[in-house]
């Protein structure tokens, strides 16, 4: 199937879950102009062509981060887009952030790590029976509301042990502290984001609606699918042994 097909399609997907649809008029933000086909009754409305190219890029990008073992944080916390983004993470096993963000999340990764280490000690300690059998009842207590606490914050990152390579961030207006946290640390950030959203503020913008579940839905669809034909073809690096090298002995001459 040429290129060209793959686009028709795509864009008559988009259109069908009413991803063309922007925000009002006054709400617009002056960025997304070049992307907008035009206006129907005070209402923005998107250049499907334009975000069919965006999004074919978003994919591309994806997949070769899938079929280089990278690893993608999927962000989205409001209400919804919840829990397509933790589903759409799951489904690639990435990382997710869908509860509230935590400031320093990525800026100050060191401290987070520990509170991570926290709670995969609690959990432990849960499943071993050392909790049981090391404190009192009260005290137990405060350790479940603690990692009741830790669980809700950090769950969806529980398996982060660097920073992401890559950000997919549904609505950059709403996570914008996401969005700034992975601008000062230089993580690449995937926007899913409507017209009232600065494109600017992202690498790879991809306008769609995105307060429409289908329309998020979709696009979420289609990167999970291009992440996990990359993850497919992954190869990992085989562990280079270590040669021990000893130091080289000047030769003599035999002695007369």
């Amino acid at each position: 199937m040429s290129t060209n097909t793959n686009n028709s399609t795509l864009i008559e997907r988009l259109f069908s879950v009413g991803a063309h649809f922007g925000f009002k008029k006054s709400r617009r933000h002056p960025t997304v102009m070049p992307y907008l086909f035009g206006t129907k009754e005070g209402n923005d409305i998107f250049n499907l062509e334009k975000t069919a190219q965006l999004l074919n890029k978003a994919t591309e990008l994806l997949q070769e981060a899938g079929a280089n073992g990278k690893t993608v944080l999927f962000v989205g916390t409001k209400t919804e887009v919840v829990d397509m983004v933790k589903k759409s993470a799951e489904k690639v096993s990435m990382p997710y952030v869908v509860n509230r963000w935590i400031g320093g999340m990525l800026s100050n990764f060191s401290e987070v790590k520990k509170r991570i280490n926290r709670l995969a000690e609690l959990e432990s300690g849960v499943t071993s029976g050392e909790l049981e059998r090391k404190y009192t009842k009260k005290e137990r207590m405060v350790l479940s509301r603690e990692a009741t606490k830790l669980d809700h914050n950090f769950k969806g990152i529980s398996n982060l042990v660097k920073l992401p390579d890559l950000l997919v961030v549904v609505d950059p207006r709403h996570d914008h502290i996401a969005v700034k946290e992975a601008r000062a640390m230089k993580v690449p950030v995937i926007g899913i984001m409507s017209s009232d959203c600065d494109v600017t503020k992202v690498t790879y913008p991809v306008l769609v609606n995105d307060s429409l579940r289908g329309s998020v839905s979709l696009v979420l669809e289609e990167m999970t699918k291009a992440l996990a034909t990359g993850q497919a073809n992954y190869v990992p690096k085989p562990a280079t042994a270590r040669t021990e090298t000893r130091p080289r002995t000047r030769a003599t001459a035999p002695r007369a």
